[in-house]
């Protein structure tokens, strides 16, 4: 199924199913890509980033990029691009404290890309349910332009609190007194965990993901760990067990090709994390999901 639905104040709403596409370099507005199968990969400059369904990925206004869907099942993927106007409105109203100052005039690039760092995000909670929601209403017809407004307005404020939680709050944890500092290391700690998601089924290496962050080994592994409460290492084996998860629950495939496509090398050492840190079988936890 493919649709394009743009609504009268610039907004737009873009969903297909395809195996094989090739999208070439543009800008957009500020967008939020997803999908609910596959993969898709796309180019940021000298960053590739592969997008699966336990993702989101959020792009800056003026960003060029490309991306490519090559894949033996069909993938599902949605994107929205919301126009530089509702994005400031957004903005202007969630900072205004005072009544009295929502009539104030203001101008389009006030809303000042809406944050600072572009990167994969977690899909889940809110943001994706959400987002699915608004996904079933235009594929079963085509509601109104207010109610896809509604929907795109609360994607923002979702977006809003899951940008809070993966980045201003993991720069807080940052042991630096310097706010410039934090924002910097963050942001290569942001390549170094983009590197290990769109590599987590390869065999990836600590100097390899140090190497991308253009940090020390020893510099990733203490402020990666102040960040995100875990190692790299500790990092990567979540990265495989949320993503086995998906597997098991939206395909056939077998345990033994799970094992395969998410990078273990041994089905019983599998077993063993996927039961400890859900507390069910790989087996079991597909029967009762």
């Amino acid at each position: 199924m493919k649709f394009l639905r743009v609504l009268k104040n610039d907004n737009k709403i873009y969903g297909e199913t395809v195996q094989h596409a090739y999208y070439p370099e543009h800008e957009s507005n500020f967008s939020i890509k997803t999908v609910f199968s596959g993969n898709r990969t796309f180019n940021i400059g000298k960053r590739k980033l592969d997008l699966y369904p336990e993702n989101f990925l959020a792009i800056k206004k003026g960003t060029s990029y490309s991306s490519t869907i090559d894949s033996s099942e069909p993938v599902n993927n949605l994107a929205i691009s919301f126009s530089p106007s509702f994005l400031s409105d957004f903005n202007r109203v969630q900072k205004t404290r005072h009544p009295t100052l929502l009539d104030e005039p203001f101008q389009d690039d006030d809303f000042q890309d809406f944050s600072f760092m572009e990167t994969i995000f977690p899909f889940s909670g809110d943001m994706k349910y959400n987002i699915m929601h608004l996904k079933e209403h235009l594929e079963q017809g085509a509601p109104d332009d207010l109610l896809l407004n509604e929907y795109l307005h609360h994607c923002l404020i979702n977006y809003y609190k899951v940008y809070n939680k993966e980045v201003v709050d993991k720069s807080e944890k940052l042991n630096f007194l310097n706010s410039s500092t934090k924002v910097e290391i963050l942001k290569r700690l942001t390549l170094a965990k983009e590197y290990i998601i769109s590599n987590y089924n390869k065999k990836i290496e600590l100097e390899d993901i140090a190497g991308h962050a253009c940090l020390s080994v020893n510099h990733l592994l203490r402020t990666f760990k102040q960040a995100y409460g875990q190692s790299p290492h500790q990092y990567l084996i979540k990265t495989r067990i949320d993503r086995s998860k998906y597997l098991l629950k939206n395909t056939n495939y077998t345990i033994n090709e799970i094992v395969d496509i998410i990078g273990f090398e041994c089905p019983s050492s599998f077993i063993r994390l996927f039961k400890s840190t859900n507390k069910l079988t790989p087996g079991k936890y597909r029967l009762v999901s």
